[in-house]
């Protein structure tokens, strides 16, 4: 006989299956080698490409003009404008506030961090979310509402308006959840059977705080440090509404680029700057070397 229903091809390419008389459709063509070579080579060499623009747009060619205007009188010059007296004067305060900051809000924010991760209480999320406050609030509004507490007209008769404390409160603010976010996830991730066992050794909760815990936090503390300082190092708005910005007394290095600013001096303004964006490069460089030295994960 002539060919049967089976060996007939169906319209649309699909031929009746030899067991159950079924059409088999055929599976569509997937992108050709060519091109798939092509879209990954697109993405390897696009991807960077677009990063490296972005990146120079944003960070690297306005660190170009600031220190071509930092260095447009001269190595000299440069010299000049932040040896004078009264840019010394405001970075020496604000190196020592910052690391003084530093220290304070690592102690302060290890023991929060551990609150968070080893009690739990009502509110906790709410207490986490007041931790991040800063992180959105805008800073001049941190400042305002750290004045009308602590200024003249302070409900507790606390007036730190104009003095160094002051200044220590308001970067003590903004650099809190440095520290705290810094510890948190190390804290979290400890294994409770390394202190059970010491403790089942005879280790007292000194300790085990002391010999267990500390070491294996301390590299995450020492990033939220370092993190806090960079970040009070170049902070404004929170105090210059309670500083007062004294020369030589209560002004910080921000305020003292700012009145130069103001005044004219663009250059001798960059110079300091200058200062402060190679200190908190310095900083920052360094935690990412700790970070990967001691694979401490990066949480901000």
């Amino acid at each position: 006989m002539g060919a049967t229903v089976a060996d007939l091809d169906l319209p649309g390419g699909q031929g009746a299956s030899a067991g159950g008389g079924r059409g088999r459709r055929r599976s569509p063509a997937g992108p050709s080698p060519v091109l798939k070579t092509a879209g990954r080579v697109a993405w390897r060499v696009g991807g960077p490409a677009l990063a490296v623009t972005y990146l120079s747009l944003l960070v690297l060619l306005p660190l170009a003009a600031l220190f071509t205007n930092a260095f447009s009188g001269g190595w000299a010059a440069f010299w000049h404008a932040v040896t004078e007296p009264e840019a010394v004067a405001a970075l020496e305060l604000t190196l020592g506030v910052a690391a003084a900051v530093a220290v304070f809000n690592s102690v302060a924010g290890s023991a929060i961090a551990w609150v968070l991760v080893r009690d739990d209480f009502r509110g906790k999320a709410l207490v986490g979310a007041v931790i991040d406050l800063p992180f959105a609030l805008p800073t001049i509004v941190a400042g305002l509402t750290l004045l009308a507490l602590y200024g003249p007209d302070s409900p507790f008769h606390l007036n730190l308006a104009g003095t160094r404390l002051g200044i220590a409160c308001a970067l003590a603010f903004v650099t809190l959840p440095f520290c705290v976010r810094s510890v948190q996830p190390v804290l979290a991730e400890l294994d409770a059977e390394t202190e059970e066992a010491a403790s089942s050794l005879g280790a007292s909760r000194r300790q085990v705080l002391r010999r267990v815990i500390l070491p294996s936090i301390l590299p995450s503390v020492l990033a939220g440090a370092g993190l806090a300082f960079a970040r009070a190092v170049g902070e404004f708005g929170s105090v210059v509404l309670i500083s007062g910005n004294l020369p030589f007394k209560t002004e910080v290095a921000s305020s003292f680029i700012y009145s130069q600013s103001q005044s004219g001096n663009l250059q001798g303004a960059s110079a300091v700057s200058v200062v402060l964006v190679a200190i908190s490069l310095l900083v920052l460089v360094g935690i990412g070397w700790a970070r990967r030295r001691f694979e401490v994960p990066e949480t901000i």
